[in-house]
């Protein structure tokens, strides 16, 4: 066996993911899984038989475009125009990737250089930190704080050094729900121009807004020329198994970003491209439709978790709700989850693992909505009994 390290140790400590562990817990437990984010019902028939469709037609079950097939990248393209008034070439500011995850690791290595910094919002989903790590970057964390989890722009400017190279923004934001206001969207847009900073937005939950809107970062001055957008099929559409994520970026951007994709799974999805680029197209009641349903599960859940005992905190986006276990008598949330499948037989994540600064997180804990009803309702029954 070669003397080289089995780990680089950049990513040495990261070991295996929170959602592994605890879904596996759920499976060895029988426990209600309220911790990893996927439905437990498919998403619209008609997108599900459009897939079904592209196979036996033989459409994608070779190796589709680099880039992706035309069809997705043109209704990608209609999407950002249609919700946000954005304009993008299908054919040159338009990448299809493996998820979200994939686009953000391609655009994290492609875009930064061994020293560079990037600041990110804290917590942070778990990949924002292998993906700096990989790319031989230091992430730089702004805390967000409870019981508002609103950014500190004042911090923000302070965070910012020469060696500065990005901005990762989450909006809204797992896990905390955060949804950032157009004013706080203005205020780090000024910050990137000032100091000359690439922006990568996460916005994989823009569909999921309950107050307001989703206003991305890129359709503000100065901005679309330095702002790689990410987005994805999975949570808007109940299929996040199919991992159809995309990249609308400037041509340099996304040409950077298609250089380090090609060489991660080069291409991947193909059926399923076909049945996104539909999804993408239906009508606006569908999203409204998906959105008021995911606002009722929400408040269904977080009334049941307020009576159980937890402290709340509301989320305004996203499918996931943080709460507090201090009024539980419970001070550590990762041995809380840990304990929670033998105790009453739900699982959760404890928000500790998504920070640097763990003590931060060390009494929060993560529970998403996304379930059916029945579910919500046996999970929050289980919940009161602790």
């Amino acid at each position: 066996m070669s003397a080289r390290p089995l780990l680089n140790r950049r990513l040495a400590g990261m070991g295996t993911t929170i959602f592994a562990e605890m879904s596996a817990l759920a499976v060895a437990t029988g426990s209600i899984n309220l911790g990893q984010g996927f439905p437990d019902t498919d998403g619209p028939r008609e997108v599900a038989e459009a897939a079904a469709r592209a196979v036996l037609n033989g459409q994608g079950n070779q190796y589709p475009p680099g880039p992706g097939i035309p069809e997705l990248r043109h209704a990608i393209a209609e999407h950002q125009q249609r919700f946000y008034g954005l304009t993008y070439d299908p054919d040159t500011e338009v990448l299809v990737t493996a998820g979200a995850t994939e686009a953000l690791a391609a655009a994290l290595l492609a875009l930064l250089e061994p020293g560079d910094e990037v600041v990110a919002f804290e917590p942070f989903y778990d990949s924002y930190a292998a993906c700096i790590a990989m790319a031989g970057a230091t992430r730089v964390p702004l805390t967000l704080r409870a019981p508002s989890f609103r950014p500190d722009l004042d911090e923000l400017r302070a965070l910012i050094t020469p060696r500065t190279r990005l901005l990762l923004i989450n909006t809204p934001h797992n896990p905390t729900g955060l949804v950032l206001t157009p004013e706080e969207l203005a205020a780090i847009a000024k910050l990137a121009v000032e100091h000359d900073l690439l922006v990568i937005t996460d916005e994989v939950y823009e569909h999921l807004v309950f107050s307001g809107g989703h206003h991305p970062i890129a359709a503000l001055p100065g901005m679309r020329e330095r702002t790689v957008s990410i987005s994805s099929a999975g949570k808007t559409f109940s299929f996040t198994g199919w991992k159809v994520g995309w990249v609308s970026a400037s041509p340099a951007l996304v040409s950077a970003v298609r250089t380090a994709k090609q060489y991660l799974t080069y291409v991947s999805a193909g059926p399923f491209q076909y049945a996104v680029a539909e999804a993408l197209r239906l009508p606006d009641s569908y999203f409204e439709g998906f959105r008021a349903d995911m606002l009722r599960k929400r408040d269904l859940l977080s009334d049941g978790l307020a009576a159980a005992g937890f402290a709340v905190f509301e989320p305004h986006g996203t499918y996931f709700i943080t709460t507090d276990i201090t009024p539980l008598g419970e001070k550590d949330g990762i041995e809380f989850c840990r304990s929670l499948p033998e105790r009453c037989g739900v699982v959760a994540i404890p928000n500790a693992v998504f920070y640097d600064n763990a003590e931060a997180g060390q009494s929060l804990v993560r529970f998403t909505f996304c379930k059916r009803d029945d579910v919500l309702g046996e999970a929050v029954a289980r919940l009161r009994q602790l």
